[in-house]
């Protein structure tokens, strides 16, 4: 059986480390979808698609299961979201989200959706590992070593510091891709 769970992974952290870890006790192999692809150099969405697989691969090499680590690119049409998932996607037999359009888009297609506990959300989420990134509070103790490796050997604490700075008006340099929060948009 292969299973299919999808992130943004900006960054990739311990509490997806520990969803995965749970989903391959379930499943013969695992499809990591690294969601919202195109994304990149801002502070919701700092490091590129290629990046975050550096980031997923490494982690996961240490568990004991094939796993195959697919880009997937927004498409800001939800009612095919699905379609465009599979067709970017090796073929699986059961998605993993915890993000509730997610599951309404896999459920309404026919695919079985299934959820996990989630880990210390209140540390564990990518908006709070971000603004430790920019505010130079402790964030590698929150993600794997693999993880830190990758985002040190890029100057990713740099990169998200300098995309987050403010024009001289005290607003954001980047203010577009702050909103959407599209059905592959989850931390």
């Amino acid at each position: 059986m292969r299973g299919f769970y999808i992130g943004r992974f900006q960054p990739y952290h311990d509490g997806h480390h520990r969803m995965v870890t749970e989903i391959a006790s379930e499943v013969d192999e695992l499809v990591l979808g690294i969601g919202s692809a195109g994304d990149s150099h801002t502070p919701r969405n700092p490091f590129t698609a290629g990046e975050r697989l550096m980031m997923v691969t490494k982690s996961v090499a240490e568990l004991d299961i094939t796993t195959y680590a697919v880009p997937i690119e927004d498409l800001e049409r939800n009612s095919v979201w699905v379609s465009h998932v599979q067709s970017m996607s090796p073929a699986f037999d059961v998605a993993y989200s915890n993000n509730p359009l997610v599951i309404q888009l896999f459920s309404e297609a026919g695919v079985e959706v299934r959820q996990s506990p989630m880990f210390n959300r209140d540390v564990l989420e990518g908006a709070e590992l971000r603004s430790r990134m920019i505010h130079g509070d402790d964030w590698e103790s929150l993600v794997p070593a693999p993880v830190a490796d990758v985002i040190e050997e890029i100057d990713g604490i740099e990169r998200i510091q300098r995309v987050s700075d403010t024009d001289t008006n005290g607003e954001v340099v980047d203010e577009a891709h702050a909103g959407s929060d599209g059905a592959s948009d989850p931390e």
